[in-house]
């Protein structure tokens, strides 16, 4: 890429450089093709290498070609892409937006993790020449897929589209630096999704064994179930770094979700020990990106949820309940005790380790909420742990109605995170001390709040400094009754953006330090003088001012479409599970007659 390029993609603040776009867009083409061709020709039995390599991995790890293959594919991408996730985020909080999407080392993995997504969901599908098992799908007359490849490759095709997608929604909208922005949401919602066409495939390969046995059964169920608990985690990520633009009563009430569905599910499906086990996987790969982001590429450091108390909590329900009252009430019971003890525990977790401590503020919205998050959560394990078992049984009485209930009120609770109403009439009289140093401009800053008492009883009130090279996150002391200071010197030169951070209640609303000026956007800057005053707005004003004003409700209708898509992914996913616990019997073959067909080669 040549400097005119680079300079003219930074310069451009909405949206990489156009032959950026049209490479990957072409690469991807490509790879697509690629893929069809050689999935129809062994359809067609043209090739035998394909056949050939899945029966080698297959015998080798005792299970059939069309899943073994893919274990491997699949575990590529979830680190690859786990790992190019943590970075990306880590490189837009400490630099601000993108060059372009080739400037950006984190997109690489990202793009790699996707592409081994969808590649390993398109070959578990068309693999197989004969039926593979009861719950597969018809696909033409003699070609039966397994369900979880169909949903893994819809997942990453999901995932993939999200791509471009984000570059033309930048290109209207400006850059929306949030992770749950809609393209955002179809990226890392499509890979952590697609963790449960994995299960799915990996359910499908056993029941279709004499016996339903394999191997290395444990390791793997809680390795796939402590991905899938990566996954679901991935949706705290601003609240890991610590600048969420969000209700903070947003963080507990995901870990308690994540926590009931991940931990729940795991335990009924991969049996005694994998909660424990999929906690022990989460912590040993999140740990290390934490380690590589933060401790060798110096970006801002990622935390993260310990989940342990919850593990132990479920381990410890399933040993009481699980077998005497069964999966319902198992779970039910395990989810209470995530949104109250777990939660409790988090509580605890938060001031050793999160950015931003949980206040006793929180205390009296997370009794309710966690509880409903860690009830409803665990009613969603229990559905996704009970289809995956290897016997199919029937659900459990009351199920039809109790399993979408939990899902409604998951769908609820995540919108009631997601709402935020800024408050007004507020302002910050700010006194700015240089800190003495040849180096760039920081200081320290006194703050007086009109009226006093508007912080009183607030869930924080921090200074945050970002893109300017790193991350300053700093939760204010208070000097007396509305009168605060900070305890580390904020950067107020070059690239930095710093401003006071205020979340009361349901608002969240803020007052700029120091904005560079930006003609890209364009924006003007803020100067840091040594003493000024200025009211307090809405907080998403000052961390996505690139965004662009004035468009109206195409946002709104933006955010209706990728919420329908993912709707209907989350739909095929439900579908595929109540398919895969309700369809059982022996494995069935298409005719021989229509098999011969298929082996001749067609009319050159």
């Amino acid at each position: 890429m040549t400097s005119e390029t680079f300079v003219a993609a930074a310069n451009e603040g909405g949206g990489a450089a156009l032959d950026q776009v049209i490479g990957m867009s072409a690469v991807a083409m490509v790879v697509s093709i690629a893929l069809l061709w050689v999935g129809y020709l062994h359809r067609m039995r043209r090739i035998t290498w394909l056949k050939n390599l899945s029966e080698r991995v297959g015998t080798k790890f005792k299970r059939p070609p069309w899943v073994a293959l893919q274990v491997f594919l699949f575990t590529a991408t979830i680190i690859a892409a786990l790992f190019g996730f943590i970075w990306d985020v880590s490189l837009h909080i400490g630099n601000g937006r993108d060059p372009g999407p080739l400037a950006n080392p984190a997109h690489y993995f990202i793009l790699f993790g996707l592409f081994l997504l969808f590649i390993a969901g398109t070959l578990a599908m068309v693999l197989p020449y004969d039926k593979p098992g009861a719950s597969a799908i018809r696909i033409t007359r003699t070609w039966f897929a397994p369900v979880g490849g169909l949903l893994m490759a819809m997942c990453g095709l999901y995932a993939l589209i999200g791509f471009p997608l984000d570059d033309i929604w930048h290109r209207i909208f400006g850059q929306d630096v949030t992770l749950w922005g809609p393209t955002h949401l179809m990226l890392i919602g499509g890979a952590s999704i697609s963790l449960i066409g994995q299960a799915i495939l990996l359910a499908e390969g056993t029941r279709s064994r004499p016996g339903g046995r394999e191997r290395g059964v444990p390791l793997r169920r809680a390795s796939l179930a402590g991905g899938f608990l990566i996954g679901l985690s991935t949706f705290q990520a601003e609240f890991d770094f610590g600048v969420p633009q969000f209700d903070f009563l947003f963080q507990p009430m995901l870990i308690a979700l994540a926590a009931g569905i991940g931990l729940v599910s795991a335990r009924l499906w991969g049996g005694r020990g994998t909660a424990l086990g999929a906690v022990a996987f989460f912590v040993v790969v999140r740990g290390f990106v934490s380690l590589m982001v933060h401790g060798v590429w110096g970006e801002a450091l990622p935390h993260f949820p310990l989940y342990l108390v919850e593990a132990l909590l479920v381990e410890a329900t399933a040993a009481a309940l699980l077998a005497r009252r069964g999966p319902l009430v198992y779970g039910s019971v395990a989810g209470l005790l995530i949104g109250t003890v777990g939660t409790a525990a988090e509580w605890g977790w938060s001031h050793v380790w999160m950015p931003l401590p949980w206040p006793t503020a929180l205390l009296p919205e997370v009794a309710v909420v966690s509880v409903l998050a860690g009830l409803a959560g665990g009613l969603v394990g229990t559905f996704i742990g009970t289809a995956l078992l290897v016997k199919p049984q029937p659900f459990p009485r009351g199920a039809r109605v109790v399993f979408p209930l939990a899902g409604l009120v998951v769908g609820g609770l995540v919108a009631f995170g997601l709402a935020t109403s800024p408050q007004h009439g507020v302002s910050a009289q700010v006194q700015l001390l240089d800190v003495p140093g040849s180096g760039p401009r920081e200081v320290t800053a006194v703050l007086r709040l009109d009226p006093p008492q508007a912080a009183e009883g607030a869930k924080w009130l921090t200074t945050t400094a970002w893109q300017g090279g790193g991350l300053v996150v700093d939760r204010l002391t208070r000097v007396r009754e509305g009168v605060y200071r900070t305890n580390e010197p904020i950067p107020v030169s070059g690239d930095w953006k710093a401003e006071f951070r205020l979340h009361s209640g349901r608002s969240l609303v803020g007052v700029p330090i120091y904005m560079p000026n930006d003609p890209a956007i364009p924006a003007k800057g803020v100067p840091a003088r040594a003493s000024f005053e200025r009211p307090f707005i809405r907080d998403k004003q000052i961390l996505q001012r690139e965004a662009k004003q004035g468009t109206g409700s195409l946002p709104l209708v933006g955010y209706a479409i990728v919420l329908a898509i993912t709707l209907s992914i989350i739909a095929l996913n439900a579908w595929a599970l109540v398919r895969l616990a309700t369809v059982s019997g022996p494995q069935a073959r298409p005719p021989a007659r229509r098999t011969a067909a298929v082996r001749e080669p067609l009319p050159a």
